[in-house]
């Protein structure tokens, strides 16, 4: 099987990108600077529209941590079937209860409502204490794919720990590296890991405009694709 490259796309610019860059799929979502929410739907529709290769949507109303109440869950609810109107591959989610466990009824009720969609458990998981408990929570509901760091601020540390968790899941679940992965790192991961997706932002800080109100004039990121396709060729090179 050959291996996979994700890129977190935040924009209609950085989706291009990253298609151009050669990326095999992307990962939609808007303040990126935030860890990622839900994008617009004016931002889905364009992304769509433009790119050729399959668009998963990242389902989080709000930044911060991932327990949710009831109106929280309603528009997740409501930003998966637009996903399905607009003829997205697939979707990005997980749901947390108060103690860190993944919350399996919140989330077997979203899954459900996404398919046929492809679903990929994000990154909440690094918050669970027991992951091995928490991966099988998650290949039981019927999630296709998990992006995980192993719990550490970023892949290259949490190596080890993803190892065990792509021998933990034995095929049933693919195990996707993220966090921190640049063209540098990858091919450790690639040899440390046994995974076989991976997933980056290829990201770069833009300037800020000269002359803009201070407090308005934050940094954007935008995906790289020369840095898309440095990264997808070490992983051909590993094929």
């Amino acid at each position: 099987m050959n291996r996979v490259l994700e890129i977190c796309a935040n924009s209609v610019q950085s989706a291009v990108a990253a298609q151009a860059g050669g990326a095999h799929r992307i990962e939609l979502c808007q303040n990126l600077e935030q860890g990622g929410i839900t994008p617009s739907y004016g931002l889905i529709r364009q992304v769509r529209a433009l790119l050729t290769i399959p668009v998963f949507v990242l389902i989080r109303p709000r930044p911060g941590n991932f327990v949710y109440d009831a109106a929280e869950l309603a528009i997740m609810q409501a930003d998966i079937q637009l996903c399905q109107e607009l003829g997205c591959t697939g979707v990005v989610l997980g749901v947390l209860d108060a103690e860190d466990y993944v919350d399996v009824a919140c989330c077997r009720e979203l899954v459900a409502l996404a398919h046929p969609l492809q679903v990929t458990f994000h990154r909440a998981f690094d918050s669970c204490a027991n992951q091995q408990q928490a991966l099988e929570a998650i290949i039981g509901m019927g999630c296709q794919r998990l992006l995980t760091s192993g719990g550490q601020p970023s892949a290259t540390a949490g190596m080890t720990q993803l190892a065990a968790l792509v021998e933990q899941a034995a095929g049933r679940i693919s195990i996707m590296p993220g966090a921190g992965i640049t063209p540098e790192t990858l091919p450790a991961l690639v040899r440390g890991t046994g995974a076989l997706e991976f997933h980056s932002s290829a990201k770069r800080l833009l300037p800020t405009v000269p002359g803009a109100l201070p407090e308005l004039n934050t940094p954007l990121l935008e995906t790289d694709g020369a840095v898309v396709a440095r990264m997808v060729k070490v992983l051909e090179e590993s094929n």
